[in-house]
């Protein structure tokens, strides 16, 4: 097929969603007829469930395997790995095609947008772009967490609860506390007897918990709560909820974002103004809880709907949402899981340390990433 007539495939972000479409569309897309281009921030994948860890301690030098090359990601290698970060989205009135734009200026034509560009978090979880950054940014926060003498997490949801077991393996003997917004830890979506649970694991080994209050100044010692009550520690650190990254979309439409910055999406994945440009991962509007368990979903249906396009015919798959499912652990060999069927079913410890605390799930990662274990 002449270079006119070559379609264009291009998706936003190489975290987990937009890691797993792309892998998805290199093994079935014609290169002769289709190309595809990663457009991805960083030259390699951060797996979030383990850098909680990672940011931590330096036990099992975690940054040789959760830092995940995109080498091996695209099947046979038809595709192509673009290293930035996309700022606008120029998409054209004539045709169902346009540009995204580079911070460099540069521009790359699509013809299908696939955006995935997952969220943005603050504290240790905000890690830089640049490789050697990253790394001194591992050390930095490593350093914090060794030379505190008390650690007060703002923040009571999964975050917020790993870094506290993870804070007491490697310092059992440090103060840890926890400030949360509401009354019970994490969010609602969960029953309150899971609730309980989860905190009942947390307070067992020494953690403090302070509900319905926040953390305003991260600064300032002695830190207080907005209530002023005192907190014990000299290190206070962000662990709630990230934020989608999804200012760049603005450009493209003021409609094509929710009041919380989500992206608006139909069931097919698509944009509800553009059949042509769909949106995966933490980044949509889809009412559930934003996990990367939840992504390689996503983009079997995106990823279907868009060859259904490429071969003329139109976008029949539909999400239906998922089984909600957590993990959260409480260092290696504690924490307290919920599967979201029957009448909702709690597992403790063996469960949570043989599906997550042990390993963090890294060796399954790098196996999506076409990477050995």
């Amino acid at each position: 097929m002449s270079g006119a007539n070559r379609k264009s495939v291009v998706v936003v972000g190489g975290g987990a969603a937009g890691a797993a479409i792309a892998r998805i569309l290199s093994a079935k897309i014609n290169p002769n007829t289709t190309s595809l281009t990663l457009i991805t921030a960083r030259p390699f994948a951060l797996h979030l469930p383990a850098c909680i860890r990672m940011t931590t301690t330096a036990e099992g030098k975690l940054e040789d395997d959760v830092l995940i090359p995109y080498d091996n990601l695209l099947v046979n290698n038809n595709g192509t790995i673009k290293i930035g970060r996309v700022t606008s989205i120029e998409q054209n009135k004539e045709d169902q095609s346009g540009s995204v734009i580079l911070s460099t200026n540069e521009r790359i034509q699509y013809d299908f947008l696939v955006l995935a560009p997952g969220c943005e978090w603050e504290g240790p979880l905000a890690f830089p772009d640049d490789r050697a950054a990253v790394l001194e940014h591992i050390k930095s926060w490593r350093r914090k967490f060794e030379n505190a003498s008390g650690i007060i997490l703002a923040g009571g949801g999964a975050v917020g609860c790993e870094y506290a077991g993870e804070i007491k393996d490697a310092f059992p003997r440090k103060k840890v506390t926890i400030v949360h917004s509401d009354s019970q830890l994490l969010n609602s979506v969960y029953p309150n007897k899971y609730r309980k649970r989860v905190e009942e694991d947390i307070t067992s080994r020494g953690i403090s918990i302070v509900f319905n209050d926040y953390v305003d100044d991260f600064v300032s010692l002695p830190a207080t709560t907005r209530t002023k009550r005192p907190l014990e520690g000299d290190l206070v650190v962000a662990t709630f909820g990230s934020r989608p990254g999804t200012g760049f979309v603005k450009s493209l439409s003021s409609d094509a974002l929710n009041a919380r910055q989500q992206i608006k999406i139909k069931p097919t994945f698509q944009l509800e103004s553009y059949s042509n440009i769909y949106a995966i991962g933490d980044v949509t509007d889809w009412t559930e809880q934003k996990q990367a368990a939840k992504a390689p979903k996503h983009a079997q249906i995106a990823a279907a709907n868009i060859l259904a396009q490429l071969s003329g015919g139109d976008p029949k798959k539909t999400y239906s949402g998922q089984l909600e499912l957590i993990v959260i652990t409480n260092g290696k060999k504690h924490g307290v899981s919920y599967l979201g069927m029957l009448w909702g079913i709690t597992l403790g410890n063996w469960f949570s340390s043989s599906m997550k605390g042990k390993e963090l799930l890294v060796s399954m990662t790098r196996k999506a990433f076409g990477l050995p274990k």
